[in-house]
């Protein structure tokens, strides 16, 4: 099953300068450890140490926030994910 990460505007240089990268997966989370073994700089901004997603970093499929429980929902052949970093300051 094919799906399409796409990479927010300041994200591309982990994958090598590409947006939209094809991944093979049947949930989120196989989607992005996918994802990561092919660019394994990505890792430290999808995944926290124990395995969950990064606190910053939010998922939606298909533009539809995928919270709460981001990481076991399944995905269709065609789907597009969309990784976004949260941004803070003041």
């Amino acid at each position: 099953m094919s799906v399409r990460v796409c990479m927010q505007y300041f994200l591309p240089h982990l994958t090598n300068d590409q947006e939209t990268i094809e991944v093979e997966g049947k949930t989120i989370r196989e989607c992005l450890e996918n994802f990561c073994l092919r660019f394994p700089n990505a890792r430290r901004w999808v995944f926290r140490a124990d395995g969950e997603l990064a606190n910053f970093t939010d998922v939606f499929v298909n533009l539809k926030s995928t919270y709460p429980g981001e990481l076991d929902q399944p995905v269709e052949d065609g789907d597009e994910l969309f990784l976004m970093l949260m941004l803070s300051g003041g």
